[in-house]
Parts: C-alpha cells; structure tokens; sequence
C-alpha cells in the first residue's frame, strides 16, 4: 500500500490568531479554531497532561491542509536558532502555488511577513521566492507563467 495523500502539516505557534491571519491572508480558509479536548492525542503525541488550542486551515482545492497548534500545557519549546536558514535540518518551508505572486507578497506584507531573499524567475516556467511570516513561518510561493 501506498501513501493516499497529504492530509496537513502541523504548525507550533505561539500567537494563533495572528498566524490564522497570514494564512487567510494567503488564500487558505479556516474550517476551524478551538480547544482539542480529545484525550487521545495525548497518546498520539507523546505527552501528557496536555492543553492546547487548534486551527484547521484548508487550501481552497481542498486537497491540502495547515494544522496550527497553540500549547497552554505544556508550554512550547522555542528552537534555536530563531531564524533558522534554509540549510537548517528539518522541515523548512511549505510551499503554495499562487495566481500572482507580486499581489500575494504585498498582502502578506500588510501582517508582517518579509521576503526572505528575492523573486526570481526560474526559466519560463515559475516566478518563485520564499517569505517569513510571523513567528518566524517560512513558506514558499510558486507562480506559474504561461
């Protein structure tokens, strides 16, 4: 048996609300936000006596999906380094195809995010680049040209 498909990735936040914003603002759509009460995602994850806060955001095909989580208990372990570069070990970007890519940079402008180097164009096929959003989220953008 193989792997059907990418249900979500999951995202340790600290301000959910606001990385809820950025994602909306990319064009993702809140199914929804609240308390996980489940006592089996203790045993999922490995930890106990756990407290947290989740959003499910989809993309707008509906074949994709950002799980944010916000820990009340226990508290979140920040990594090191905060900023991490791109050949970091580990998971290090998501990346979304767009429609416009200048138009979806600006937006998310507007809630923080920077570009982490430049637009480019690769060939003439993607215009692409990669931006930070808050708390450090690095996801990668993809226009496709022609």
């Amino acid at each position: 048996m193989t792997i059907q498909r990418m249900d979500n990735v999951l995202i340790v936040v600290d301000d959910l609300d606001a990385v809820i914003a950025f994602f909306v603002e990319l064009g993702m759509e809140l199914e929804g936000k609240g308390p996980l009460e489940w006592r089996g995602a203790e045993r999922v994850i490995g930890l106990d006596d756990v407290q947290q806060d989740v959003a499910m955001l989809r993309v707008p095909d509906g074949h994709g999906r950002v799980e944010l989580a916000k820990f009340h208990r226990p508290k979140a372990i920040t990594p090191e380094p905060k900023h991490a570069s791109a050949n970091t070990l580990g998971l290090r970007r998501v990346m979304f195809a767009v429609d416009d890519i200048d138009d979806v940079v600006a937006r998310v402008r507007a809630h923080g995010a920077e570009l982490v180097g430049e637009i480019v164009q690769y060939e003439n096929v993607y215009r692409l680049c990669y931006v930070r959003g808050p708390e450090d989220i690095v996801v990668g953008l993809a226009e496709q040209l022609g």
